[in-house]
């Protein structure tokens, strides 16, 4: 169970590093990545692209058989996203700011302990 948990950590990370990654190129401003308060969760990633201070929840998955990544953002984990970027607009006095909510899926193939990406797509305005 250990490993299993260990594994699906480097999986995301290599995940969000792929996103991360995509959003430069893409001429993304990356703010900050794994934004934590409490024990409320995290934010993966906060980029700025143009007028925008986007939250994006990153979903890696190895298959499609269970439906696409981001149909795994439920509820519960929305609105943990929504009340985080509340926490972090108010810190860093962002009021003012447009902001979006976004969800990159990322769908990778492994090969012995390498991961390899297939696809990955940026849901703009997602929740």
């Amino acid at each position: 169970m250990e490993m299993e948990k260990e594994n699906n950590r480097k999986t995301g990370s290599a995940g969000e590093a792929a996103v991360v990654d995509f959003l430069q190129k893409n001429g993304f401003q990356i703010i900050m990545c794994n934004f934590r308060f409490g024990r409320m969760g995290e934010i993966d990633i906060i980029a700025r692209e143009k007028e925008f201070i986007c939250f994006i929840e990153v979903k890696s998955r190895s298959s499609l058989l269970f439906g696409y990544p981001s149909e795994a953002v439920g509820w519960k984990k929305r609105e943990n996203i929504k009340r985080l970027a509340q926490i972090f607009i108010k810190r860093h006095k962002l009021e003012d700011s447009n902001i979006r909510f976004d969800i990159a899926e990322v769908i990778y193939q492994k090969k012995s302990n390498e991961f390899l990406l297939k696809e990955l797509n940026l849901i703009r305005n997602a929740f």
